[in-house]
């Protein structure tokens, strides 16, 4: 697929739209409708609120950049006739948080979308660059970090706090351009699809109350008892925290809301063993945990299949680890590759636990590798050296 490319000038102060009405927002929704692909990034806070406050919108095209102001904007609804548009590609960096916003505002997400940061390892720029390193990769340019920590609900917004945030979006469009010419070239366009989809994925932004317990690090150590209290105790906390619209720690942090479902304390005595459940908490909420607790510890244990822990690896699997660690470098080196792009060890160690889950065997990632990995697991193929270089062969 071939795309027009267009590079941004350093874009003056006065050409950047800052839109606070209805009418301002129309007009630009108007103007770049026809675009065929829209840089998009966000400005939010969330330390203080369950739901992340979103407090501004930057959009660019390849002629024109604008600020929209959601806390003056009764509605963004043109806003999203451009996001949910499927001729437009929406263009991120690192858009999960972004994503998060949309979905909660409309309750769906937008799509096509070009994830920079997944797409730049693919063209041999290292995996997780941040959006600074791949500006001054792909265009030499040194981003400014003075806003990095601003306070972007407070109004009105300086200058200075205006030039940093369009810059997100400016720079986004070129790196964008420049990402595709490069994948193109290297016959790559395709590649990220899949992982870009893995971004459309509903689950990654409901937090379900019954799910939330699995976000509890140490779950897997409870017994079925404990585990039931667990799943019961972190779906009380995801709903008040939803409802209340505060952070989840509020009210009970993570480290407290395990040992609740550890020690499964039935009184105020009890609850005082636990070590960091503030008292105003247990004034509030104690008889509601109590309740939750008891009615909890009786029930079966969470009817999702629990992963049980990885037990340590035998010598023998270690070596088959390393022997499939070998294959992935040489087949990235190949195609001039971070080998944490293709898989880590984790990727490497489901493919042998549990290929039906494994990444390796979907997409780009099995035509480059993962076959061929699966092959040598099945004796299909072998690994050889030959004058002193490593060769995959068929077995036999």
């Amino acid at each position: 697929m071939t795309r027009k490319s267009t590079l941004f000038d350093m874009t003056p102060l006065s050409q950047i739209s800052y839109i606070d009405s209805p009418s301002q927002l129309q007009d630009f929704c108007r103007a770049v409708k026809n675009s065929s692909w829209l840089a998009v990034d966000t400005e939010f806070l969330r330390e203080k609120t369950y739901f992340p406050k979103f407090c501004l919108l930057q959009i660019a095209t390849a002629d024109k950049v604008a600020c929209i102001d959601p806390l003056a904007l009764e509605s963004l609804e043109p806003v999203a006739d451009l996001l949910f548009d499927p001729a437009i590609t929406k263009v991120f960096h690192a858009g999960r948080q972004d994503l998060e916003i949309f979905f909660h505002l409309w309750g769906r997400l937008p799509t096509p979308i070009f994830d920079t940061q997944i797409a730049a390892p693919l063209i041999g720029l290292p995996e997780q660059i941040s959006y600074a390193g791949l500006i001054s990769e792909l265009l030499g340019i040194t981003l400014g970090k003075g806003h990095a920590r601003t306070d972007w609900s407070l109004r009105p917004l300086a200058d200075a706090q205006l030039r940093y945030a369009a810059d997100d979006v400016i720079h986004l469009g070129t790196a964008y351009l420049k990402l595709c010419q490069r994948l193109e070239a290297l016959g790559r366009l395709d590649w990220p699809e899949g992982d870009f989809g893995a971004l459309l994925d509903p689950k990654l932004y409901e937090n379900a109350s019954d799910q939330a317990w699995q976000r509890i690090s140490g779950h897997y150590q409870l017994n079925a008892s404990q585990l039931a209290v667990l799943q019961a105790l972190a779906a009380w906390r995801e709903d008040n925290a939803r409802q209340q619209d505060i952070p989840r720690s509020w009210l009970v942090k993570d480290e407290v809301l395990f040992d609740l479902a550890r020690l499964q304390p039935t009184n105020a005595d009890k609850f005082k063993l636990i070590r960091g459940l503030e008292e105003r908490t247990l004034k509030r909420y104690g008889s509601q945990l109590c309740r939750i607790i008891d009615e909890a510890k009786h029930r079966p244990p969470p009817a999702v299949s629990l992963r049980p822990r990885q037990a340590k690896k035998t010598p023998e699997q270690e070596a088959l680890l390393d022997v499939l660690t070998a294959v992935v470098r040489l087949r990235a080196a190949q195609h001039t590759l971070n080998p944490a792009v293709l898989a880590g060890r984790k990727d490497l160690e489901q493919l042998m636990d549990d290929p039906e889950q494994s990444k390796l065997l979907q997409g780009w990632r099995k035509a480059m590798a993962g076959a061929e990995l699966e092959a040598l697991l099945q004796g299909e193929r072998q690994l050889r050296v030959i004058n002193g270089r490593l060769r995959m062969e068929p077995h036999g």
